[in-house]
């Protein structure tokens, strides 16, 4: 079964989302838009969720104090005591000021890897992966929105064409997805 795909090119990112506000006012479903940079305010416009990644930064950043902790009590005091500056070196309690700037460190450093990894697994975006965006352009100075037909069964595709041509577009695109 194939599915009909609507792309429509714009150039500036104001015409765009007004064409995105109007058409959504209208009952059309917007698929996806694709842009060079982002564009504030677009997320709500088109039903984008918003996203989860704070969380994963806060289990990753958690993730990286408790294994600061870990290991610089085990190293530190445990496993190769060392008088550093007079400090005592029986317990983490009396040391942990001394650990903190670690700690931070290597909870930022845990947190910002972590949520590179979980973004780019998350988005599939692995070496050798082909971009799935329709228009080079997108990724220089073009704004490209993706309607489907089967996502919007109230509109004809003659409907959906007409409506979106009157909202500023400077090209439109019409393919078959299998």
């Amino acid at each position: 079964m194939s599915d009909k795909v609507l792309y429509a090119m714009y150039d500036d990112e104001e015409v765009l989302m007004n064409g995105a506000k109007k058409l959504v006012a209208e009952g059309v479903k917007v698929n996806e838009v694709f842009s060079p940079f982002p564009i504030h305010g677009l997320d709500p416009i088109i039903g984008v969720k918003q996203t989860r990644l704070g969380i994963m930064a806060f289990i990753y950043g958690l993730t990286g104090t408790t294994l600061a902790l870990i290991g610089m009590n085990y190293f530190m005091i445990q496993d190769f005591p060392m008088n550093i500056g007079g400090k005592p070196n029986f317990s983490l309690y009396q040391n942990l000021p001394a650990f903190i700037p670690v700690t931070f460190e290597f909870t930022v450093l845990c947190a910002g890897h972590g949520m590179a990894l979980t973004y780019f697994i998350r988005n599939g975006i692995f070496p050798g992966v082909k971009a799935d965006n329709p228009d080079p352009r997108t990724t220089d100075d073009k704004f490209v929105m993706e309607l489907r037909v089967s996502e919007n069964s109230k509109f004809s595709a003659e409907d959906l064409e007409r409506m979106v041509k009157e909202t500023g577009i400077i090209e439109l695109e019409q393919k078959e997805l299998k």
